[in-house]
């Protein structure tokens, strides 16, 4: 096999790269396994945006994601993304 075939050939990984968009626009990327339970990622995400976990909701194709949920429960690709929702708490007048 030439060299220029062997790059081209993907090698499975048990890594995926996803992106997580806030309401804003403004978007993260992690690179986590498919294994990994989400609560470290939506954990890691909070701290860098100085928010608290219990605050934002994590929602992927529309269904809201639990810590105990991995990128191989939902069936995360490479390069999916995650929506970040921070709560809103009344609005009643």
């Amino acid at each position: 096999m030439s060299e220029e075939q062997q790059t081209e050939t993907k090698v499975p990984t048990d890594h995926i790269q996803v992106k997580v968009r806030s309401v804003d626009g403004n978007e993260v990327y992690f690179r986590i396994r498919k294994t990994t339970k989400m609560e470290k990622l939506m954990t890691t995400y909070c701290a860098r945006l100085g928010q608290s976990l219990d605050a934002v909701r994590f929602l992927y194709d529309g269904e809201r994601i639990r810590g105990d949920h991995t990128a191989e429960d939902l069936g995360m690709e490479d390069d999916d993304l995650i929506d970040a929702m921070v709560q809103q708490v009344g609005g009643s007048a």
